[in-house]
């Protein structure tokens, strides 16, 4: 099954850059791969992410997007690098709103939501 999530920052913050996009993918490919799921794609902009991810029905969507934005956050505030890039910019201890948007993909064609996810305005 194919669904295309979104995680937003809290407050709509602008604190997604680059290198923080950089830092995050690997850990929700390990994420999906604990899932026997797939990291399809990939991108975001200042204050939200885009994931298209490939994953067996045995395992509920919602179990999967938790622990993939829980553990990316748990990272994000464990790392000094990040952390340090981070002070300031968020309320709290925060990275991700509690809310998420999950669109399965079964209509659309998977190319088109990929070349929707790699067209997003990545921040510099």
């Amino acid at each position: 099954m194919h669904a295309h999530l979104v995680f937003v920052t809290k407050y709509r913050k602008d604190v997604l850059t680059a290198e923080l996009l950089a830092f995050l993918k690997p850990i929700f490919e390990s994420v999906c791969k604990d899932f026997d799921a797939e990291l399809v794609e990939f991108e975001g902009e200042h204050d939200h992410v885009h994931l298209l991810i490939n994953y067996p029905p045995k395992h509920p969507l919602s179990k999967i997007v938790n622990l993939l934005k829980g553990i990316a956050a748990r990272r994000v505030r464990s790392d000094p690098k990040i952390k340090k890039l981070l002070k300031g910019k968020l309320w709290g201890e925060n990275l991700w709103t509690p809310s998420y948007f999950a669109g399965s993909c079964g209509g659309a064609p998977l190319e088109m939501i990929k070349e929707y996810i790699q067209s997003q305005q990545r921040p510099e």
